[in-house]
């Protein structure tokens, strides 16, 4: 198994569910992160004891992003509601760490506001959500606040411009929310926001008969050697030889942090053997979604993690071929990817009926995990259905954010 070390230390007790989820800026790269707890607001709870929530933990192990082999941290948006705000169990957040984001549903009262004014006063960078232009009762804050989270699909993007002339005294960070395609997300750029958060980098802007190119071909050329049942590392390696490139990749993944055990390599088909076959088929995947580096690496990420998420939840529900559900929770997000419908995507792609309908129709076990893992991920754990319990799913994501950080140093 690749890059396990993380998943036996971790603590199988926790009751505590958080997701992450991702904040850009203009050039789609990742500013924040914003964290979303299960309660009914999404927001922090002081009364966490959970030792893989703190806050230290999650800077260190959570607040990374991997962009071309480098990692870097970023602050992390965290919503608080207005009654911790005010009590004494507020608790001390690392400097330049975290965003305090206030709920709009908040009572703005005189205390609240000077709550807020010392805290900005101590360098804690503060964001208001769930901002309704037509509730006169934040205008006190929009001289406090940092960043300004607007809601555009309950706005409307028509109401926009105005509200944003309107808004411009202030000289606040706007924040674009709900942001759900790539159209919506020029408009908004053209707008001035500075920040943008959605699932617009999940949706494709598909084009119906587009082909694979060439360099995927290849990668696909060995899916398929891989399950022909008289495959050898030589027969996957005469394929892999026609892209130098992936030669090199394939070589530079057995000696890197997320195979477990480098060895001096002799030759392509002796790397594939030290990998084996299942572990080729999942790298052949992986370099699939990453063969041209002209997509975000944040889509990237997030695609491993839900391909590690699915392997997971299935080697714990006891499944005999995890690999499968590997390349069904990656391949899922693979048309975004490659801007080519589902339907046809799967056509060119040699792949099992079962892995197929778990894809495009969530069908049988794959297709159960593959929901599950894709509400997780957008932090709606109420309609998380698995039977495995709460700590299964911390457990496999938690693990599965390192690991894919694991990966994008090694691709």
């Amino acid at each position: 198994m690749v890059g396990d070390s993380g998943l036996q230390s971790a603590d199988q007790g926790t009751d505590i569910l958080f997701a992450r989820q991702s904040i850009y800026s203009k050039n789609r790269d990742v500013e924040y992160y914003e964290l979303l707890f299960r309660n009914a607001d999404n927001a922090f709870d002081p009364s966490i004891k959970d030792e893989a929530a703190t806050f230290e933990v999650i800077t260190n192990n959570y607040s990374n992003v991997v962009c071309d082999g480098t990692v870097k941290k970023v602050p992390c948006f965290i919503k608080v509601t207005d009654e911790l705000l005010l009590s004494d169990r507020l608790p001390e957040f690392p400097k330049g760490g975290f965003v305090l984001a206030l709920l709009g549903r908040s009572k703005i009262t005189p205390e609240l506001v000077e709550k807020m004014k010392a805290l900005g006063k101590q360098g804690v960078r503060l964001a208001l959500t769930d901002y309704d232009p037509a509730e006169r009762r934040f205008d006190v804050l929009l001289n406090i606040v940092h960043i300004l989270k607007l809601d555009v699909r309950h706005i409307g993007m028509d109401n926009l411009p105005g509200l944003i002339t309107k808004l411009r005294p202030f000289h606040l960070e706007l924040l674009a929310d709900k942001v759900e395609s790539k159209e919506q997300y020029l408009r908004c750029m053209e707008m001035g926001f500075s920040l943008y958060q959605g699932f617009f980098l999940s949706q494709p802007v598909t084009t119906r008969g587009k082909k694979i190119n060439a360099n995927k071909m290849v990668l696909m050329q060995m899916l398929a050697e891989i399950d022909r049942p008289n495959a050898t590392a030589k027969s996957v390696e005469e394929i892999a030889l026609n892209d130098p490139g992936l030669t090199f990749k394939i070589l530079k993944v057995v000696n890197s942090a997320a195979f477990s055990t480098p060895k001096q390599i002799v030759s392509l088909s002796h790397a594939i053997s030290l990998l084996g076959m299942s572990q080729i088929k999942r790298w052949v995947v992986i370099f699939m979604t990453a063969s041209d580096g002209k997509s975000p690496s944040d889509l990237i990420n997030n695609m491993l993690v839900r391909a590690r998420m699915c392997e997971l939840l299935s080697e714990m529900s006891g499944e005999e071929e995890p690999i499968s559900y590997f390349m069904v929770g990656l391949i899922s997000q693979l048309d975004t990817l490659l801007d080519i419908e589902m339907s046809d995507l799967l056509q060119q792609i040699p792949l099992t009926e079962q892995i197929s309908n778990a894809i495009l129709d969530h069908k049988g076990l794959m297709g159960e995990i593959l929901g599950d893992v894709k509400y997780y991920q957008k932090g709606d754990f109420e309609s998380v259905s698995g039977s495995m319990g709460s700590a299964f799913y911390q457990m496999a994501y938690r693990h599965s954010i390192n690991w894919a950080d694991q990966v994008m140093k090694a691709i």
